[in-house]
């Protein structure tokens, strides 16, 4: 019971009850586990004459407000518990002003004294300093209206989404080395995006991070966006830049984990507050991080608020949810004897999946037009499924199997390919169980794994020429994209957070043509509904011919739901291929939309002058068929021409 808790509140107490940050209500929805906007009532929140703090410390003996505004004095601003016994404890300092440094001094039920940053601060000093920033109102006026006004169609599941993974803070860097910024980097990034055609950029954790080695994903502040690129405001100009250029923005937003810091959310008032006590539930053998107590209600709120902090205060149109597998499983990452069984015996974290399910549905309940994206790696069924089916109510499903298997084909020598035909046909099998994006992340570019281009066999051109075939398979493949940065140039070099990208690889015409060619294929998926529309239901795909694995070659047609179709044909083998008939449903003339082995791209030009016309010869069980040159490591996209 935290102290204080079943006794009249004395008069210090009663103010504080009685003060506009905390009401019954709040305490009602904070306890119960469905309170979505904290950010609104706890941590620090600054008016005219000084600044109000509350912070949740239910195990805590004493605790007190330090920082610049009293030389870091514990004796100089005491805190006192609510009278209501919801382990908060509040007071008014008078003399905080924005920008000032603070933390809250807690001294445990054992006499230990910890400095602990502020849980829903809204800003942080620059890493390695760990204080909370006073954060005032924000004065940032937003000019994303049109944006907002239309994002529920761009973020449709029937929408075209082609998403731009960015690490903030190695995109580009400055002349001297040392970051952008939000603000310098606005304007080149929204540009380069709407070049190279993207829909939505996926920015990785911007949350507050102590280590910049984490990428962010290693997150104590989860209501501060890093401060190593700028403050709170700086960022809304980045996306509102973004916006105002028509691209979306979804934040990477984790959950699942975090650090044990000693300034952060572990043993935060001396006890086992935020995560489980029993290792073997409270901490992360893989990571080295702390675990989420999904049963305690008071974390739930803390979570979903924060989810919604940024949904609300941001603008962001989506949050992509990082390792859901790691929350849905007991024994993830463990070995036997090490986990701790759920109440009916299994290995399923009842409480992650129930606290899942509340967090979409209140997201969507309330942003109706956004998009929560699960980062899920095994077989839970129906992750993207709605919670009253059944499913944990994620609207989309990074699509994992996919990607190792797509990436293990394009890795043998095509010589060798014929024997693994299976790898790239196999994810047609249960395409349609999820709502699938297609994810080349930035996981498969660290760690050893070298580059998407160093992972393609043969010489430069050959190289090249695969990577091209790459995006083009999985842009025709139904399921949304994503991309990481660099990607899209033909990066060498394994992606460093360290470091930059190569830009300098765009002085080479091979390296420009597949720019152009990432391009192209972005403005022919958005334009063309065949190639969008039914991602996620087996009437917007099928198979003309999966099993040619002698030839290495794959055609299928993409569908729309009036009807209009393209056609693509794949060639997987340096080998040009004459005369390969494919059967059409219609004749009349098919239009070569895109052929990846144009010159333009940096290919060797073989193609079809154009288009073909189909003759009246039987293939693949259909009477209308195309006479096809097959370029070398190519893709085509057809689509007939409308008869006059």
């Amino acid at each position: 019971m935290a102290p204080g808790a079943g006794h009249p509140p004395d008069d210090a107490a009663m103010n504080a009850h009685s003060t506009p940050n905390l009401d019954e209500q709040d305490i009602h929805l904070f306890r119960e586990g469905t309170h979505t906007r904290l950010y609104q009532r706890l941590g620090c929140r600054p008016d005219g004459t000084g600044a109000h703090f509350a912070v949740w410390a239910p195990n805590a003996r004493a605790v007190s407000v330090v920082g610049d505004f009293n030389d870091w004095r514990e004796d100089a601003d005491p805190a006192r518990p609510r009278w209501d016994s919801s382990g908060i404890w509040e007071c008014t300092v008078a003399a905080a002003r924005p920008g000032q440094r603070y933390k809250f001094a807690i001294v445990t039920r054992d006499g230990e004294r910890l400095l602990k940053a502020d849980p829903f601060a809204r800003a942080a000093e620059v890493a390695p300093a760990t204080a909370s920033l006073v954060c005032g109102p924000s004065d940032y006026r937003w000019s994303d209206d049109g944006w907002l006004a239309q994002r529920g169609r761009r973020n449709a599941l029937d929408a075209p989404m082609s998403v731009y993974e960015v690490h903030l803070g190695s995109w580009r860097r400055a002349a001297d080395g040392g970051f952008l910024g939000y603000r310098a980097i606005a304007a080149p990034l929204a540009d380069h995006v709407r070049e190279a055609g993207f829909t939505h950029v996926e920015l990785m954790p911007l949350t507050e991070h102590p280590f910049y080695g984490s990428w962010g994903y290693q997150t104590t502040g989860y209501f501060a966006p890093t401060s190593r690129y700028g403050s709170p405001d700086d960022l809304k100009l980045l996306i509102d830049t973004l916006h105002q250029a028509g691209i979306g923005v979804i934040l990477d937003w984790v959950p699942s984990h975090f650090p044990t810091d000693a300034h952060g959310l572990a043993r935060f008032d001396g006890s086992f507050l935020f995560e489980h006590e029993d290792p073997r539930q409270g901490f992360h053998p893989e990571w080295n991080s702390s675990i989420f107590n999904y049963g305690r209600n008071e974390v739930r709120s803390f979570l979903l608020s924060s989810a919604h902090y940024w949904l609300d205060e941001f603008h962001v149109d989506g949050l992509r949810v990082d390792a859901v597998a790691s929350m849905l499983y007991l024994d993830y990452a463990r070995k036997h004897g090490e986990w701790i069984p759920n109440r009916y015996g299994g290995r399923e974290n009842l409480e992650a999946v129930s606290f899942l399910k509340q967090l979409t549905e209140s997201v969507y309940r309330d942003h109706p037009d956004v998009q929560v994206i699960a980062e899920e790696s095994t077989a839970w069924p129906m992750v993207s499924r709605p919670t009253y089916l059944g499913g944990l109510g994620f609207g989309l499903k990074w699509n994992m199997g996919w990607m190792h298997d797509t990436l293990r084909y394009f890795h043998e020598d095509p010589i060798h390919r014929r024997w693994h035909h299976g790898e790239l046909t196999f994810s047609m099998v249960y395409a349609f169980n999820e709502n699938f994006m297609l994810p080349l992340s930035h996981d498969e570019v660290v760690y050893g794994k070298g580059s998407l281009i160093g992972k393609m066999p043969g010489d430069d051109w050959q190289q090249r020429a695969n990577l091209r075939l790459l995006y083009g398979h999985m842009w025709a493949h139904p399921g949304k994209k994503l991309l990481f940065m660099g990607g899209e140039i033909g990066q060498r070099a394994e992606w460093a957070h360290e470091g930059t990208l190569e830009w300098w690889r765009l002085d080479d015409e091979g390296h420009r043509g597949l720019l152009r060619w990432v391009h192209d294929l972005n403005q022919l998926y958005r334009e063309t509904p065949a190639l969008h529309e039914i991602d996620f239901e087996p009437a917007g795909f099928e198979w003309i011919d999966c099993n040619d694995a002698e030839a290495s070659v794959l055609c299928f047609l993409r569908r729309a739901r009036d009807g209009s179709q393209v056609l693509v044909v794949e060639n997987f083998t340096p080998m040009p291929r004459d005369n390969y008939l494919v059967g059409v449903p219609r004749g009349g003339r098919w239009r070569e939309r895109l052929n990846s082995d144009a010159t333009w791209y940096g290919g060797s030009g073989v193609g079809n002058h154009g288009g073909v016309d189909a003759v009246p010869v039987a293939a693949h069980g259909r009477y209308q068929s195309l006479n096809l040159r097959l370029p070398p490591l190519g893709v085509l996209v057809l689509q007939p021409e409308e008869s006059n």
